[in-house]
Parts: structure tokens; C-alpha cells; sequence
């Protein structure tokens, strides 16, 4: 799930006006041209992007006869540019569509159903449970492009200052761990986020989310939701904790401080790992220590899977979307996703793409590591767009201005908007 944000909404948006024509491309419907798709990426400009373009010349050269208008559109802007470009008929006939909105545009009929297609032909080659989160009643909508989920990323260096072996297993010994790490090293040993996504791993630690798929239940106000955000809400007070930042740089705030040691440990994903390496704590990149989420009173521990797969528009017509799947296909190969993750240290979503030279990065090693406690999303369209709600209550109750009941019963009314087939 990427947090960057990379380009200004004035560029992006004159960009999208003049490109966001899908199959109606005026060029690519003449028989003696080449076809021209638009691609929407949503990566980050800056340290992602020119990763991607490079990949869209090599795709050129190999297929004279289809030319690729790239579009960098911003990630928080994206979702809702494509849902009003599809809806008028002038979406781009690939987009980089992130691992909860593709349920939810296939629901809608924007995207075009990818099973028997060119685009998944090494569908074995895939991690199955991202071909699932890529499905809608049973079809596949996506190409998984990257993977990601949540980890504790810590500074070796500090944790060793203070005295500490080996990184925290659960919330309490993580707030053990921060206080060493003030007293020995006088900076904070952990800051956490209010963002609704980085605090979805107390809820999977006290075994509950924010909604019951299965019983069709909202459970975000439930006593083990209580419990869960009691926990979040302690790590922003005592010895050690960083105070909650509730303002709207907290993302850039947090990060930096992390990556310039002064603070010890934070949770965050593998789309900040060549930041961290550009940082003053990790220029030797083994400082950086990746650990597993801490565990909840339940002994559980895990993250939400995140991540971004190329679906295709179902709006273009034949000859776009033909083309269209040769370039997903081309972008999700395994020699693609080897040189993606080697320049932007990404992980790939195929077994043949972690290649020795990939798996030698340390960042990429550490984040594949906690894979195996990564929760996929429920088979829900409407899944993500539930962390809205949080996202309004959860920096009220970290900034003290609002009580942790109020806060979750005013998400709870929220959310049974989103899902008014579901019971409180």
C-alpha cells in the first residue's frame, strides 16, 4: 500500500485531461499504425517511476507495433480519477490498480476479466493467494505487479546501544524495548501512525477486523476491536513513545525521523526501503533490522498483504485490449519483476522472479521474511474504502480530542453506510 505522494494535482491533472481517452485513442485505431495504449501508473514519481518507463521503452522496442502513453497519476488521487474516467467512458486501458480497489472496479464492470488471457498465461508462476485477492466472484481482474505488507523496521545500531538483542515480539515488549532505548540512547524508541492501515495489526492481533465478512457483521466497535485500539492508543504515551502526530505531514515526519536515528523503530512497508537506504542511519544497509508486527494479546501476529496489480479497462475496445495484455503481461514477467525490485527494492508476486541477486538485498530479504504473516483482504469490494472512516476518528482519539467510544461508534455508523447489508 504506498503512502508517497510524487507529483503536483496541477500536472497530473492537465496530464489526465489530455490522455485519459482509453480505446477511443485516435491514433491507435488506424490499420497501417501502431497501436497506442494509456497506462496509468500510480507509483512514485520519484524513486519508482523511472523504473517503470525504462521497462516501457524495453516493451516498445520488442512490439513495434504498440506504443505506451504513460500517465504518473498520484497514488491518493488515483482511485477516484479512474471511477469517474470509466464511468464516462474515458478510462486508461491499463491502470495500476491497487490490491482493494480491483474487487471493487470489477464489481463496477471496469475491468476486463484476465482468465485464459496472454496477460496470465504463468498464472502458476504467481503467489496464490494474490491471484485471490486479484478475483471477483470467481474471475480474475489483475495481474499482481508488486507485494507488500507492514513490518517493525528498527535501527540495530540503537536496539544494541540499549542493550537489546533482539527485536520485540509483542506490543508490551515493544514499549519495554522504547523505554531501554530513551534511557540508553536519549532518542524515542517507536513511533507509531494514526493511519487506519498501519493500525489494522492490532486488530488481527486480538483476532478480529474491522468487519465479519462471514456473518456479515461490523465488528470495528466490538470488545476485541476495544481492546486492539486501547493497545494503538498506548503506544503514543510513556517512556520511549513518540507523542501521535495528527497533523497532516505525520507520514513525512515519522519516516524522516526513523531514517536520520532519531527514533529507533517503526512500522512501515517495503515501498520505503530505498529511502531508508538514502537516510544518514542506514548507509550501511545492514543497520536496517526487519522484524514480524508485534503480537497482540491473542499471540497473534500479521499485517495486511498490500500491493498493486495491472488490471485492464473493459471499456476499450478489441484492438487496445489485445494490446493491453501483451503489455501486462510483459510488465508482470519474471525478468520484469527482477529488474523492478533490483532499481525500486519492491517485492515480486511470482516465485521465479526472486532471483539470487534479488534476494541479496537486504531490505528485500528482511520484508520477504514476514511475508508468512501477511493477511490477505476478505473477498470484499467494499473492503478498503472501510478504513475511511478510521482514518477521520483514529487521529481525534490519538490527539486526545475525542474518547476511544465515541471515535469507534462514530466509525461504526460510518462504516454501516459503506455496508448496509451488514449488522452492528
Amino acid at each position: 500500500m504506498r503512502r508517497g505522494i510524487a507529483a503536483s494535482a496541477l500536472v497530473a491533472s492537465l496530464a489526465l485531461t489530455a490522455t485519459a481517452c482509453g480505446g477511443d485513442d485516435s491514433d491507435g485505431g488506424k490499420s497501417d499504425g501502431p497501436v497506442t495504449i494509456t497506462w496509468w501508473d500510480t507509483s512514485n514519481a520519484t524513486n519508482e517511476a523511472p523504473t517503470y518507463k525504462a521497462l516501457v521503452q524495453q516493451f516498445e522496442s520488442a512490439h513495434k507495433d504498440i506504443k505506451v502513453n504513460y500517465v504518473d497519476v498520484p497514488f491518493d488521487q488515483a482511485q477516484n480519477k479512474f471511477d469517474t474516467a470509466a464511468g464516462s467512458k474515458g478510462a486508461p486501458d491499463v491502470l495500476r490498480s491497487e490490491v482493494g480497489w480491483t474487487p471493487a472496479f470489477a464489481k463496477k464492470g471496469f475491468f476486463l476479466p484476465l482468465d485464459g488471457t496472454e496477460a496470465l498465461a504463468d498464472r502458476a508462476k504467481f503467489q496464490s493467494s494474490l491471484i485471490k485477492q486479484a478475483q471477483y466472484q470467481g474471475k480474475t481482474y489483475g495481474v499482481p505487479l508488486v507485494t507488500d505488507t507492514l513490518a517493525l523496521v528498527y535501527n540495530k545500531a540503537l536496539f544494541k546501544k540499549a542493550g537489546i538483542t533482539a527485536p520485540p515480539k509483542t506490543w508490551d515488549e515493544l514499549k519495554s524495548d522504547a523505554a531501554k532505548v530513551q534511557a540508553k540512547t536519549k532518542v524515542d524508541g517507536y513511533w507509531g501512525s494514526t493511519q487506519a492501515y498501519y493500525a489494522q495489526s492490532f486488530l488481527y492481533g486480538e483476532g478480529t477486523d474491522t468487519v465479519d465478512v462471514a456473518a456479515k457483521k461490523i465488528t470495528v466497535d466490538s470488545a476485541a476491536a476495544k481492546k486492539a485500539y486501547g493497545t494503538w492508543l498506548s503506544t503514543f504515551s510513556g517512556k520511549g513513545l513518540h507523542k501521535a502526530d495528527t497533523t497532516a505531514d505525520a507520514y513525512a515526519h515519522i519516516q524522516d525521523a526513523f531514517v536520520n536515528g532519531k527514533v529507533a523503530a517503526i512500522i512501515q512497508g517495503p515501498w520505503e526501503i530505498t529511502n531508508f537506504y538514502k537516510g544518514s542511519a542506514f548507509q550501511d544497509k545492514s543497520n536496517l533490522g526487519i522484524a514480524t508486527v508485534p503480537a497482540g494479546s491473542s499471540g497473534k501476529a500479521g499485517a495486511p498483504t498490500g500491493g498493486h496489480n495491472l488490471s485492464v479497462y473493459a471499456g476499450s475496445d478489441k484492438a487496445h485490449q489485445a494490446a493491453a495484455l501483451k503489455f501486462v503481461q510483459f510488465m508482470t514477467s519474471a525478468k520484469s519483476q527482477a529488474a523492478v525490485a533490483l532499481k525500486n527494492s519492491t517485492l515480486p508476486t511470482r516465485s521465479d522472479a526472486y532471483t539470487a541477486q534479488v534476494k541479496a538485498d537486504p531490505g528485500i530479504a528482511g520484508y520477504q521474511g514476514v511475508l508468512a504473516a501477511a493477511q490477505p483482504r476478505p473477498a470484499l469490494p467494499e473492503y478498503s474504502s472501510l478504513w475511511g472512516p478510521l482514518d477521520t476518528e483514529l487521529p481525534k482519539i490519538a490527539g486526545g480530542r475525542e474518547s476511544l467510544d465515541k471515535g469507534l461508534a462514530d466509525a461504526e455508523l460510518a462504516i454501516a453506510k459503506l455496508v448496509p447489508d451488514f449488522s452492528k
